[in-house]
């Protein structure tokens, strides 16, 4: 299986490299391209997993599909058909992997909506009994179910490390009016999308949706709803008092964990088992969700 961690398209205007993706610039459309890379600790592994990318954007592309009733998205094709001419010597590359998107005005906040208790906002809860300055009520369990989806905004780092925000700051950085949609929109589309989840047999306890501005409509971008983006977790494992089992990079993050890294370079390799793990429950939240494969 080939791993695509490096995406060169000469020819092409190159605009940056995320920990993911990388992005080249058509004016006012961009062309959006997920690489096998993995992240963990806000560390790129030196070695990636086979079909990430095309997992991550097949994934992406049912989402944005499925709640365009709800919000506008940026996609305007996932066919390399239909790209400009200048992509389709790379077509090889860009299959299943990339997407033509409308370039919008980003937000300068990730916008987490948790509906359990687990990852950061546990170790918040923990240390203060909040969460991005939300109160909750005493005694809750790791990967409790919360009694309402709560809006938890974060910093946004395509280097370092997103910090959690408070709804008030959030406010001071993109005005009230805003934040208060950008709010409502992304807890009305996690409890759609957690229901649909939940009939296929995938609890979404968390996700992290990006919005951006065009012409006055806020548009979902980046990618929606991802084994990158979201915690996974199959409901007949679940059970709440501690970590769950999942279908995303949690059980990266557990490996490394378990072999004492320090979460400085230098970053270690991947074991063959590790790397084919994670591409297996990265496909098996593909097949679940959307009922398709690679």
């Amino acid at each position: 299986m080939d791993i695509i961690t490096q995406i060169d398209l000469p020819g092409l205007k190159f605009l940056r490299r995320g920990k993911v993706r990388e992005i080249f610039d058509f004016g006012d459309q961009l062309l959006i391209v997920a690489s096998d890379r993995i992240s963990a600790f806000d560390y790129i592994m030196p070695n990636g997993i086979p079909d990430k990318g095309k997992i991550l954007t097949q994934i992406s592309r049912f989402w944005f599909e499925k709640t365009s009733k709800m919000v506008k998205n940026h996609i305007i094709a996932t066919e390399v058909a239909d790209f400009p001419a200048v992509c389709q010597p790379y077509a090889a590359t860009l299959e299943k992997r990339s997407m033509l998107v409308e370039k919008t005005e980003p937000l300068p906040v990730e916008c987490i909506v948790r509906g359990y208790i687990s990852g950061s906002g546990w170790k918040d809860y923990r240390r203060t009994g909040e969460i991005s300055g939300i109160r909750l009520p005493a005694g809750l369990q790791e990967s409790q179910c919360l009694d309402e989806p709560i809006f938890t905004p974060s910093t946004k780092s395509d280097s370092g490390h997103d910090e959690n925000i408070s709804f008030a700051q959030m406010k001071d950085m993109v005005g009230t009016e805003l934040a208060e949609k950008v709010s409502e929109l992304s807890v009305r589309i996690y409890d759609w999308a957690r229901k649909y989840a939940e009939e296929r047999g995938i609890i979404i306890a968390d996700t992290k949706f990006e919005f951006g501005l065009l012409e006055g409509d806020i548009y979902l971008i980046d990618e929606a709803l991802t084994p990158d983006s979201s915690r996974f977790w199959p409901m007949d494992q679940y059970e709440p008092g501690r970590a769950q089992m999942s279908f995303d990079k949690q059980y990266l993050r557990d490996w490394l964990e378990s072999i004492g890294w320090n979460k400085q370079p230098p970053v270690p390799q991947l074991p063959p088992e590790v790397v084919n793990n994670t591409r297996a429950k990265y496909l098996e939240a593909l097949r679940l969700l959307t009922g398709e494969t690679i």
